[in-house]
């Protein structure tokens, strides 16, 4: 369904988006933040005019994450970087008693947690508890499935071909990270513990990495099932378009009107 009351932009304007614009889109699920670049510049030399248009995001989602995407064109470009600096805020789900190579869904579960019963045996105030441990700064361990480049060569790109890089630990910090609530379960016969939770942070943070570091002081193992950005500094979700109803805006504007 399309966002009640996303963002305002000056279609009637299209010299504006050369002038430069930000655009705050809802990332779909399994689309890269690329496809959505690629996606939103096509649209914008159709609607400009102008082939050569600048169009950057300012912060990578992952593709099985959704939520808020900033994506600035012509001159607004040159803040990204500041953009990309600010807090950001997620809510996702995480599950206990079970690890990915990928630390979330992309992978299988290499590794079930080595007691069930400890699994069975965690409570809100557990979890929470651990999860508190996890708050202010942080010396963060990278995902082997990221970005981050050695030598090079980008990390995620060694370990699909089962090579493991040594990756630099990151300065970040998670201002929250709240434990909203709890469900047990079980898959492949194994016991698992999904904790649904709200993590307040600084660019550069990777929730994934949360998720697995989680696991580990629960001893249980642990990787991303579901992610979305909530906020990225001021730009909020509930404010964001969905990608086919900016571009429609786009195809169907009319600036003489």
């Amino acid at each position: 369904m399309p966002k009640a009351a996303p963002h305002e932009l000056p279609f009637d304007r299209p010299e504006a988006f050369l002038e430069g614009q930000t655009l705050v889109v809802d990332k779909p699920l399994t689309w890269t933040s690329f496809d959505v670049v690629n996606k939103l510049r096509y649209a914008l030399r159709g609607f400009t005019g102008v082939k050569k248009i600048k169009v950057g995001h300012a912060g990578t989602l992952d593709p099985l994450a959704t939520g808020v995407l900033v994506v600035c064109c012509g001159r607004a470009t040159k803040t990204i970087d500041t953009l990309q600096a600010q807090d950001k805020v997620y809510t996702a789900t995480i599950r206990l008693g079970a690890h990915t190579p990928s630390l979330d869904a992309e992978t299988e579960v290499d590794a079930w947690a080595s007691d069930p019963e400890v699994v069975r045996g965690l409570s809100m105030e557990n979890v929470a508890k651990a999860a508190a441990q996890w708050t202010g700064p942080l010396e963060q361990r990278p995902p082997m499935y990221s970005a981050k480049k050695v030598g090079g060569v980008k990390a995620y790109k060694a370990a699909r071909k089962g090579e493991t890089l040594q990756l630099r630990l990151s300065q970040v910090t998670v201002h929250a990270f709240e434990v909203l609530a709890i469900r047990e379960g079980e898959v492949d016969g194994h016991p698992v513990l999904d904790a649904d939770v709200n993590i307040r942070c600084s660019k550069g943070t990777y929730i994934r990495s949360l998720a697995r570091d989680l696991g580990e002081s629960l001893g249980v193992g642990g990787t991303l099932t579901a992610l979305c950005r909530v906020s990225s500094g001021d730009f909020h979700v509930r404010d964001a378009w969905h990608i086919e109803d900016l571009v429609g805006r786009f195809s169907n504007a009319d600036p003489t009107s």
